[in-house]
This record gives structure tokens, sequence and C-alpha cells, in this order.
């Protein structure tokens, strides 16, 4: 087979190539480049999964970054087992057909205990005094310590919260780079994160986000050379475009002000209890997931999301299945927002009894996907915290805002203009209208691999 290599430049669209792009204007200029119909829903996991499967999230069950876990009772995001994607991969495919295919997946989602031959993947050491440390998960296993003598420590808090910047995604890149050295994979697949960050905080404003965009830029170009000198074949693509936002909607508030949300009192503050609630949402970006504990109050809850300005889809389990989301994991109904609104989690009516955690970076307690993450309420107070924890004391990064209205630009809509769309370059034309299925790319990649 074809050594390839696809890297996803996240948050990539047409809208933002250009001047402030330069290498990607003039490699994509002598290349072919294809939208991609976007994935519901538009997030991370959910895509990568339908990229690498070649099925929809109905078959592979990836509905979101998070879903409710009927039996556990429990809100969970951003778990990282393969095993989770209930679909055969393109890697487990491709061995069938040749005993000595190798895959390296570099930093794409559900890469622990897969089948992969290679990878690389967050993973923090949660210290017994509460602390969090910076780190990484690899297979094989002593490939996290050969990258972090080279590389230095895997920048954690470079790769989301406050600190977010293009450090992590550089890491990314040589890691990737030492990988395919060392290894020499057939397949390889890589994350560049960047974009993610700037364009969440202020939407596609070229006035804020010019330097980022020329970082990512030179990130690529320098991946781009190193495959060809490889004589790899390239493909570079996107999850997801990230359009401008303006309205932040609250449905966990909603469904509380109409009696149907159960909350705890622990220590003066508010606890959504998922498991004790008639109906409650678990929300990513601008698609939600609302599960019914109670069916008595569904239609209830169905008048209730028709009244609530900036819903553009309400999808019962039997309306689901023409968008290809209807799973047991799904809510019983999903949501998608217009093109300027998105969901938060928010639950609390009052921020004084807001949860301790939502005033820190904790992408596994809190019960959907929170952007706001990525700023913080005061630089001074987030080094008195540092202060603290240098000096050796207890410490809570408490330096999160509880101001949704700060967050400029989501995803996760499947109607967006196409110049926020995913793409997709390649050597080769995709169709005559350049338009391809997101189940498609799993095809192109495996045209790549074998033409």
């Amino acid at each position: 087979m074809n050594k390839t290599v696809v890297i996803d430049i996240v948050g990539l669209s047409t809208s933002l190539i250009g001047e402030h792009t330069p290498f990607l204007k003039q490699y994509i200029s002598r290349r072919n480049l294809a939208t991609i119909q976007p994935v519901l829903p538009a997030v991370t996991t959910a895509v990568q999964s339908t990229y690498v499967t070649g099925k929809w999230p109905s078959d592979h069950g990836i509905v979101g970054n998070g879903w409710y876990d009927r039996e556990d009772c429990e809100i969970k995001f951003w778990k990282q087992s393969n095993k989770l994607v209930k679909a055969e991969k393109i890697w487990d495919k491709a061995k069938k057909e040749d005993p000595n295919f190798t895959c390296s997946t570099m930093f794409w989602w559900y890469n622990m205990y897969s089948t992969a031959d290679y990878s690389v993947t967050p993973r923090p050491n949660y210290l017994a005094d509460g602390r969090k440390m910076p780190d990484c998960y690899s297979e094989p296993a002593e490939l996290r310590d050969e990258l972090q003598n080279k590389l230095g420590q895997f920048p954690l808090f470079q790769f989301w919260g406050p600190g977010a910047n293009i450090k992590s995604t550089d890491w990314i890149a040589e890691a990737s780079m030492f990988t395919d050295d060392k290894y020499n994979p057939t397949l390889t697949l890589i994350y560049l994160p960047h974009l993610d960050y700037c364009l969440q905080k202020f939407g596609p404003d070229f006035s804020k986000i010019s330097k980022e965009l020329l970082e990512i830029d030179k990130e690529v170009e320098k991946l781009v050379r190193f495959y060809e000198k490889k004589q790899a074949k390239i493909i570079l693509l996107s999850e997801y475009g990230i359009a401008p936002v303006n309205n932040p909607i609250h449905l966990n508030r909603v469904l509380r002000e109409n009696g149907l949300l159960q909350i705890r009192i622990e220590r003066g503050l508010e606890l959504l209890d998922a498991g004790a609630s008639k109906a409650f949402a678990v929300v990513d970006h601008q698609v939600a997931h609302i599960y019914i504990n109670d069916p008595s109050v569904t239609e209830k809850v169905r008048t209730l999301l028709e009244k609530v300005p900036g819903i553009e889809l309400i999808l019962d389990k039997e309306a689901q299945a023409a968008y290809h989301i209807n799973n047991e994991r799904s809510g019983e109904f999903v949501v998608m927002a217009d093109q300027k609104s998105w969901f938060t989690y928010y639950f609390w009516l009052d921020d004084s009894k807001a949860p301790d955690y939502a005033r820190v970076v904790d992408i596994h307690k809190k019960p959907g996907y929170d952007p706001v993450e990525m700023f913080m309420t005061s630089k001074a107070r987030a080094g008195y915290k540092l202060l603290r924890k240098k000096a050796g004391f207890r410490y809570v990064m408490d330096v999160i805002p509880l101001d949704a209205t700060l967050i400029k630009g989501s995803h996760g809509s499947i109607h967006v203009p196409s110049q926020f769309h995913p793409i997709l370059v390649t050597d080769e034309r995709a169709n005559d209208n350049n338009t391809i299925e997101p189940t498609d790319v799993y095809n192109v990649i495996w045209k790549h691999l074998k033409k």
C-alpha cells in the first residue's frame, strides 16, 4: 500500500484561506479542493469517527464529544477508549489486505486501546493530592518517554484552556515526524488543534486571528515538506468550519425553570443531578441531546423547546434517522441551534451558587462542553494561584469566567454557509461539483492507500 498521511487542520474552511495563510493558499492552488458536507453533530469525535469508519454516527455510535450513560446515570465527556467506536476502522480493513500495513494515529480522538500500531494522545496524571500534571499516553508505552525526552513534557496547558497556543500543535507535529522516522507507518493521521482556540474565542475576525493563521500555516508547511520527502500521498482536511455566533442558549436553565431539572446542594453550591432529573440537556457546541427519564414529560419538553429562540431543529427519535444520528446513545430529542446561536451547559440561576468546577478547566466534571474555559477572569489571579502552586500550597485554579457572551465562534450545525464547511485537499478531483459526503472521506483515504 502507498504511504499516506492525513493532516487534520481543525477549523479550517475556505473562509480562512488567503493572505494570512500563504503556504496553504499556494499549495491548494495547485491541487484539488473539495468541501465536505458537515456531519450532525459537526464536532471532533463524531466527525473523526465518521472519517475513519465511513459510517454515520447512527452506526458508529459517537453521537457527540460526550453523552449520557443511562446505566451509570452519568454524563461522560472526552472518554478515550477506541472501543467506544462501534464500527471497523480503516486501518483494520487495510491490515486484512496487507499484513505489512501499519498505522500511526497522532492525537486523533479515541486513541487508547486502539488496534492502530502507534498512537499518542493527551493523558494527564491526576495525583493523590489533587494536582493535575501534564502528560500523554502512547502505544507502544516507551514512545511517550522517547518523545518527552526529545521534545519536553507534552504541553497540556497549551493544548486546552486559557493558555492554549501554538506550542501544543508544534509538539504534535514534531512528535508525528519523530514517530514516522522511527516506525515508518503506512498511514499516519495527525490532529492539529490550533485554530480551534482563536476561532471559538473571536470567530473569523482577521484582525484578531491573523497571527494564529500564520502560525498554523507554518506548521502545515513543515509537515507537508517532511512527508513530500518521504514520497507520501498527502491529504489535508478539516472536521468543521467555525462560524460567528452571538447568542448563547441556556437549555438546562429553561428545563429547570419548568420543573424538569433536579438540583442538589453541596456545600452551598448547586450540582445537576442527571439521574434524578425528569429531563436535562447534554450540550455540545451547537448541538444538544435532551435526555428524558420520565416519558410522561416528553410532549412538555417538545413544547418548551419549540418556544426557545435560536433552536433551528428539534429531532425526536424518528426524525433523527434522516440525519443519521439515531442511536441508543442519542437523546430522546436532538436539537440544533441556528447559525448565530450555541448551547451552554449552565444550569444555575445565581452565579454565587455555581458549582466549583464551573470556574476551573475541568472537561470531565462539567455536564457539557464549555468553550469559556479558554478565557480567564484575571491574569493577576492566575499568577497568584501559580505562586501558591510553586510554594507547595494547595490551590484551586478558579480563573474561568461565567460569561458565555465572550464566545464569538462555534460549530456543530450542519446549516452553515459553504464557506464554513470543512474542506478536503488532495491531488485528485473528488467529483464534478467537488462536494463530498463525510462518509466518503473514508473512501478518499482508501484510494490514496491503494492507487
